[in-house]
């Protein structure tokens, strides 16, 4: 028997639905467990560390058999096979063998089958020199897998029942199975080739972009970009590593791209991708991520990077997510040379300041754009339960938080459309909404009914069609904008 612990991330994140396995943990599970023989693999290979602004620390002296510092999946082969190899490599020829015969596996995942599969389509940067923070750096080669050999993954495990795919692992989808110019015929390969085998795929989203390589090639990216929008699902995001828009941080860390660059990454992808499909989320939008506690960084860095933002929104373009994080770092990476081995310094009281103001001032103007009053968001999930709250989201890349003013059961799937905004969630309501039997919080909180129009619709209730519930409101222009949601006909018996 074997015990195989997979932990640790390369990016902080606030996780909701599950919490990463913190090292206390780690130590109780290495020691409590003497049999069977204990493997560690995963990210934390790279060291451990929980949220950003730290430096990770070292794990090698957690007492598990066998730390996989190789790849996870050849380290356990060899085991498997007599030996002990805690840098074992795989090849891709490995991969399709083992990924096809192991697909079976997520029929044991305890959501299944709401579960979402993350696909490796390469690893390595096509960069020449990279980023100061990034563990991909550490990877001294780049190769992508053949699209025959994705396709028949996707393919295995929608056989094994997954009806959710994010095409991840690699930094920059945009540059697949590239040779110096971007290869767009090669994903029209791949998304046509995945829809053909999963045809009633509830999601298929992608994962990371390089803004300075789609601002390069920008006629062949914008290609790329239209070919995701029309083979993905609503709610698609592409997140830019723009990491800093400050001219000294960007020298400083050697990162990808300056502001003129982000900002026309941005503009590319909202203009293949911002199209809406019936009245659901648009179809891809771009994404940028934000680091502190890089070397060069100052005020001025912050108030560039917020002024950024704001041209973004003033500019009428849309941003599915803004990631705001403080730096990891991991040993092997440039920035570990530069800070010597030492915690990045991070002014704790300017970044929450500053996190607070885009949260207020772009953030939720943004999210007003992209999903309105009235978008449509399927099979969203409830994941918790406060009170007379329900919370959940869709699978899928950055999927929005959604609290639904009704009690429901975990677990629970349901489609619902927008009503309201908070900073980076939405309130919604279940798709039909059938206001004869729904409760005082769920009327209450459609804007402009408030808790004197809720009292009156419950008193006067049940309604024969929707004319019939316009006529009781003193007010009916603040239900019309939702008519098409309820659960009534237009005209009564």
């Amino acid at each position: 028997d074997l015990l195989i612990v997979i932990s640790g991330f390369t990016v902080p994140g606030r996780y909701r639905g599950g919490t990463p396995l913190t090292l206390k943990e780690l130590k109780e599970i290495s020691s409590l467990v003497r049999r069977p023989f204990k493997i560690l693999c995963g990210p934390i290979k790279y060291g451990y560390s929980i949220r950003g602004g730290k430096k990770a620390l070292d794990v090698s002296d957690l007492a598990f058999d066998l730390i996989a510092f190789g790849d996870p999946c050849a380290v356990l082969n060899t085991y498997l096979k007599g030996g002990v190899d805690p840098f074992a490599k795989r090849s891709y020829k490995d991969l399709r063998e083992w990924a096809n015969l192991g697909a079976s596996i997520i029929k044991l995942h305890e959501r299944f089958p709401d579960v979402i599969c993350e696909i490796e389509t390469g690893r390595g940067c096509e960069r020449a020199s990279h980023c100061s923070f990034c563990t991909e750096g550490l990877l001294d080669f780049v190769e992508y897998r053949p699209p025959e050999d994705v396709i028949e993954e996707v393919h295995s495990l929608y056989e094994a029942g997954c009806r959710a795919f994010r095409l991840g692992r690699q930094p920059n989808l945009f540059a697949y199975m590239s040779s110096g110019r971007p290869n767009v015929q090669a994903l029209e390969k791949l998304y046509k080739g995945i829809r053909e085998v999963a045809p009633d795929i509830k999601v298929l989203h992608m994962d990371n972009a390089n803004p300075s390589y789609i601002a390069d090639f920008s006629e062949e990216c914008y290609e790329i970009a239209k070919i995701i929008a029309n083979y993905n699902t609503p709610g698609d995001t592409a997140p830019l590593g723009v990491e800093s828009v400050d001219p000294e941080v960007i020298k400083r860390n050697n990162l990808k791209a300056d502001r003129e660059k982000a900002l026309k990454a941005i503009e590319i992808i909202n203009k293949a991708g911002g199209w809406r499909k019936d009245k659901e989320l648009p179809k891809l939008l771009p994404g940028v991520n934000l680091l502190y506690g890089l070397p060069g960084e100052s005020k001025r860095t912050y108030e560039l990077n917020f002024e950024f933002l704001k041209e973004v929104l003033d500019k009428e373009l849309l941003l599915r997510r803004i990631n705001i994080r403080q730096v990891m770092v991991f040993e092997g990476t440039p920035l570990y040379r530069m800070l010597k081995g030492k915690p990045p310094k991070i002014n704790k009281k300017l970044f929450e300041t500053w996190k607070r103001k885009t949260r207020e001032e772009i953030d939720m103007p943004m999210l007003k754009k992209v999903a309105p009053p009235g978008t449509i968001i399927r099979d969203v999930i409830i994941e918790e339960v406060q009170g007379k709250l329900s919370f959940g989201r869709a699978l899928g890349s950055y999927p929005l938080l959604v609290g639904i003013p009704i009690p429901l059961p975990i677990g629970k799937s349901l489609d619902v459309f927008v009503v309201d905004h908070g900073y980076r969630s939405i309130t919604a309501l279940p798709l039909p909404f059938n206001i004869n039997e729904a409760p005082f919080t769920a009327i209450e909180a459609i804007p402009g009914i408030g808790e004197g129009r809720a009292k009156r619709i419950i008193e006067k209730r049940p309604f024969k069609s929707k004319r019939e519930l316009l006529a009781s409101l003193d007010e009916p222009r603040v239900l019309e904008r939702f008519l098409d949601f309820l659960d009534l006909p237009e005209e009564g018996n």
